[in-house]
């Protein structure tokens, strides 16, 4: 199952515990080029026009807050300029209350989609890749809304890299707090799958190549302080990484 991962000096793939330079286009023809050392450092693995985020999308999380199975995907935007790349920090701004981790499996879009269906949905991924949906609650439940609560710069860790001929289907999910686990759940607790989540959204907006949707958050939310590491895990894919701390103006 190969890997790529984003480097500052370009695209590494990784397959079997070889590394090769990607050549070609990310989102077209690329193929593997000369061998080289395993990454050190890795970037975010895409740059996209938008990244879509999906509310209430676990069965347990759900569950958690007590509130009923939606009929229908709860979307929302998150600006690119959120991205931070694994090893980052999470900023935490002064003034804001409570800021929540949010592990989450987020799919790369790897061609453009409108209108698609459900059964062409998956043909229009590259690869998953992990995300944390760092959310302002206290900012959230203030305005009814969720733009500026999610929208801070550093609010959006993603990677480590892109994962691609992984089935998104039933892959283990888990957030770290400074190494211990409070996130611990299953892709299988979907509410809506991934192509139902494609098509959805294509529907309402074309979806270009580098996009992300953020399949949502299982159950274990909590608070992030100054000081914390986070981890988010998905099966498959690996660890995204970032330490936490307190902004200052």
């Amino acid at each position: 199952m190969p890997k790529i991962f984003r480097t500052p000096s370009g695209y590494v793939v990784e397959d079997g515990g070889a590394h090769h330079a990607l050549e070609g286009d990310l989102f077209g023809d690329w193929r593997r080029g000369a061998a080289v050392e395993a990454p050190t450092a890795v970037l975010a693995p895409v740059v996209p026009s938008k990244i879509v985020c999906i509310g209430l999308n676990y069965k347990d999380h759900a569950a958690e807050q007590g509130k009923p199975l939606p009929a229908e995907p709860l979307i929302f935007l998150k600006p690119s300029t959120a991205i931070v790349n694994p090893g980052e920090a999470i900023e935490l701004p002064g003034d804001v209350g409570r800021v929540d981790y949010e592990s989450e499996m987020a799919v790369v879009i790897g061609r453009r989609a409108t209108k698609v269906s459900e059964a062409d949905a998956l043909a229009h991924v590259l690869g998953l890749t992990c995300m944390n949906d760092v959310t302002a609650r206290e900012l959230q439940k203030k305005d009814g809304r969720y733009t500026r609560a999610k929208g801070f710069d550093t609010f959006a860790p993603l990677g480590p890299c892109i994962a691609t001929d992984l089935s998104a289907d039933d892959l283990a999910i888990s957030g770290l707090l400074n190494g211990e686990v409070r996130q611990d759940s299953s892709t299988r607790e979907l509410i809506f799958p991934v192509a139902t989540l494609i098509a959805y959204i294509s529907r309402i907006m074309t979806l270009l190549p580098g996009d992300i949707v953020s399949t949502g958050t299982p159950a274990g939310i909590g608070p992030l302080q100054d000081g914390d590491e986070f981890v988010v895990r998905v099966q498959g894919i690996g660890e995204l990484r970032n330490p936490v701390r307190r902004s200052h103006p």
